[in-house]
């Protein structure tokens, strides 16, 4: 991995004011199944309900394949923009690009590599590859490519310098291979003008399945201020999540942000379904997405759900919190975080709005 060139862009935090919120629409493919196939339906349903839910707040414009354009503008309906671009899947979070600011406030859009997820057998991103400049295009950014291998859920920033990371996926052989520590977070630096890295030693158990993310961080850990960190805390002892959480949370405790600040640990616990059939779930209320005065939470018909929300509540003032069941958007693989990428209003017209916590 060749050494990072500094730049001035800076990543603000989610809870930033957006200009508009992208998601891609599912496509037929060995994720979702195939055309007509009552699963690519399920999919459907579950990212127009997200899309729909985020539209009560912000705009939102939806990547459609445009073999899909007639499904999808049926699905969304009046208010939502679509747009037409080749995809493979359906998680812009990860194949979009990540929007940053210029050293003016305008807006930049990083362009990380992206192999699905470690170049996974199962994965295919000969298209995908392509949509984080597709999207900046049509957002009217600068672009600006990286070397790194990466994807939005393998970070999270708090605004004011410090980067949540895990080792297995920016250390992970299939991505960025030979690549050391110092190499990762001085790319990660450069691209997102954050100073500190916190590195988490990996993911929840189930993200290491055949069809895991191998770690991301937005479905264990998520600033919701500076300082301020919400931690997914399984308690039942027979879920293997539950050492997981704890070693997370061990880490975090001990650690401190840019600014040299001990973080306050916000525990936010686990859905108390253990197995939704298929072996121990990864139900998560981390894997939340913060949108312009609301917050729209991963809901799983769990008795949880209301303590979540009330957690969150709390964590994200004055904003609306919108619970949206996110049980089919999981089992394909991911949350809502997962298939919704913010991109923030330019700093010089967001003065006054730019903490909107």
């Amino acid at each position: 991995m060749k050494p990072a060139i500094a730049t001035d862009t800076v990543m603000p935090a989610e809870w930033h004011l957006h200009d508009r919120t992208w998601i891609a629409f599912p496509t037929p493919n060995d994720t979702f199944g195939a055309a007509g196939s009552d699963t690519l339906e399920r999919a459907r349903r579950a990212w127009t309900a997200v899309a729909r839910t985020i539209a009560r707040h912000e705009p939102v414009t939806v990547v459609a394949e445009p073999a899909d354009a007639e499904a999808a503008h049926a699905a969304l309906g009046e208010g939502i923009t679509v747009v037409h671009a080749p995809l493979d899947d359906a998680w812009l979070r990860d194949s979009g690009p990540t929007f940053t600011h210029g050293p003016d406030g305008t807006l930049v859009a990083v362009d990380w590599v992206f192999n699905g997820w470690g170049a996974q057998e199962w994965a295919a991103w000969e298209k995908d590859q392509y949509v984080g400049r597709f999207v900046a295009g049509q957002a009217g950014a600068e672009l600006r490519p990286s070397l790194l291998v990466n994807e939005g859920g393998g970070f999270h920033v708090d605004g004011e310098g410090t980067v949540l990371l895990t080792q297995t996926v920016q250390l992970d052989p299939g991505r960025n291979p030979g690549a050391t520590k110092a190499e990762v977070e001085a790319e990660i630096h450069a691209r997102l003008g954050t100073t500190k890295a916190i590195w988490l030693p990996r993911g929840l158990s189930r993200d290491y399945d055949e069809f895991g993310t191998r770690g991301h961080v937005d479905i264990v850990a998520a600033f919701a201020g500076p300082g301020t960190v919400l931690v997914h805390r399984q308690e039942n002892p027979r879920h293997p999540d539950f050492e997981i959480s704890r070693e997370i949370r061990s880490v975090l405790e001990n650690a401190v942000d840019a600014a040299g600040r001990r973080l306050h640990i916000v525990d936010v616990p686990a859905p108390t379904v253990l197995d939704a059939g298929d072996g121990f779930v990864d139900w998560s209320y981390i894997n939340h997405y913060v949108a312009n005065d609301a917050v729209i939470l991963c809901a799983f018909d769990d008795a949880n759900d209301a303590v979540a929300a009330g957690i969150l509540a709390n964590a994200y003032p004055g904003r609306t919190i919108e619970l949206v069941d996110a049980r089919d958007i999981f089992a394909f693989g991911g949350g809502i975080h997962c298939i919704t990428q913010q991109q923030p209003s330019p700093r010089r017209t967001a003065m006054g709005a730019e903490d909107r916590r």
